[in-house]
């Protein structure tokens, strides 16, 4: 894999630490999730947001409160 070495801000430094979802996760990890969010879905991920809507119209879908009661959670 071809490595480059980019040089940002501290301030651009400060703001990618704060998106961080975990302490080890690499700046490479947050700006891909950052870039992820502006990517055109997949036609795949668009068939499966649509059968999602679907089934919920159709009632087929379990609410938090009924899933934590089968759980036995409070």
């Amino acid at each position: 894999m071809a490595m480059t070495t980019i040089q940002i801000s501290k301030e651009l430094q400060e703001k990618l630490e704060a998106r961080k979802i975990a302490e080890r996760e690499s700046y490479e990890e947050v700006i891909f999730d950052l870039l992820e969010d502006t990517m055109e879905l997949s036609e795949e991920t668009k068939k499966d947001i649509s059968q999602a809507r679907a089934e919920i119209k159709q009632g087929k879908f379990k609410s938090l409160a009924q899933i934590k009661k089968e759980l036995k959670l409070r």
